[in-house]
């Protein structure tokens, strides 16, 4: 068993985004966001899933716009080009799982 640490860390900056760990099939990356912060059109090689902890995230995936809170998941596809908006300062779980 291995505990995590993923303290809030946008008190010491801005947007933040750290690997939490990485084991054979996934890769588990946290990023924290201020309001009003963006991450820019990117894609992935493999399936992603991003879980929101705190706050709500614009994301827009492939031309499509969805709005990610805690109360939802979202997943994408390996190379499904997406970008990322804060409505609100938020905290995301990324797990990218490998082929």
């Amino acid at each position: 068993m291995k505990l995590l640490d993923t303290k809030n860390q946008l008190t010491e900056k801005q947007k933040h985004m750290d690997r939490v760990a990485a084991v054979d099939n996934a890769v588990v990356l946290n990023i924290q966001l201020r309001k009003g912060e963006e991450i820019a059109e990117h894609d992935a090689d493999s399936e992603v899933f991003i879980i929101v902890r705190k706050g709500r995230v614009r994301f827009t995936v492939e031309g499509e716009t969805v709005e990610l809170t805690p109360d939802n998941v979202l997943h994408m596809d390996p190379r499904e080009k997406h970008s990322l908006h804060a409505i609100e300062e938020s905290d995301l779980i990324v797990i990218q799982a490998k082929p």
